[in-house]
Parts: C-alpha cells; structure tokens; sequence
C-alpha cells in the first residue's frame, strides 16, 4: 500500500497470484494488528477502501531494506 489508499481490486491486481481467499484473510489480518485501516463507504455497489494505518507506515522503512538486500544478495 505504501502511502496509496487502494481498494481491494487494485490491490488484487498487484498480486495477481494471490486467490480472492488469501488476500481477504491477510487484509483482515492486517487490519485486526492495526497494521491498516479499512474504511467502508455506505454507498451501493460497496466501496471499500484500504490504507495504511501510522503503526503501518513505520514498517516501510524496514520493508524497503529487506527490498534492497533482497536484490543485492538474492540471485536471479
């Protein structure tokens, strides 16, 4: 998510590999560590929106090493 606000489709389409299943568990999972928040908007269709939470954003300074390490010492 970084500092986006994506709705569930969107972030599905960055993880095309992940099933409809996994994805909802992990979000859910996320949101219940208050690692995101998921705002739901009373409108019809749904509108769900996901969004890092601040404990969340703490996170991407230590994500965004384990990247660069990951592609400095991973092979091909």
């Amino acid at each position: 998510l970084g500092n986006n606000t994506l709705r569930y489709n969107q972030i599905h389409k960055k993880i095309p590999a992940i099933t409809d299943k996994m994805l909802a568990q992990q979000l859910r999972e996320l949101e219940n560590d208050n690692l995101i928040i998921k705002k739901i908007y009373p409108v019809i269709p749904p509108k769900t929106e996901y969004s890092l939470s601040e404990l969340g954003k703490t996170l991407i300074p230590l994500l965004d090493s384990m990247c660069e390490w990951g592609q400095q010492f991973m092979p091909d």
